[in-house]
């Protein structure tokens, strides 16, 4: 997973904003437009805008334009990047808890 890393780190980031989580959050739903995203949030359209560039930046949605309506979609091809990762660390933390567990309640274990 370390080839990942940059990605990885990039989606993270986008995903630290609770404003950026809960446009995921509204796509998850299905698409929209950005206006019809941007009504749900208490603040200015250019502001909004920066949040929606750069959750596209980072690849967890996408957006097309027809005419004069922009449309997002979420990517969910890229939330799998952090279940991926999310998923290494829970077998890290099993396996060390297991051995930890045997360590305790096995006095035949022996101590590394």
């Amino acid at each position: 997973m370390a080839q990942y890393s940059a990605e990885l780190d990039g989606v993270f980031v986008a995903l630290a904003d609770p404003t950026r989580r809960g446009v995921i959050r509204r796509l998850g739903r299905g698409p929209t437009s950005v206006g019809d995203l941007a009504r749900e949030f208490p603040m200015t359209l250019p502001s909004f805008m920066k949040h929606v560039r750069t959750l596209e930046a980072n690849g967890l949605i996408r957006t097309v334009k027809l005419g004069r309506v922009r449309t997002c979609v979420l990517n969910r091809d890229r939330l799998a990047l952090v279940d991926g990762w999310l998923e290494e660390q829970r077998q890290v933390w099993e396996e060390r808890t297991d051995r930890l567990e045997r360590l305790v309640t096995d006095p035949k274990e022996k101590h590394p």
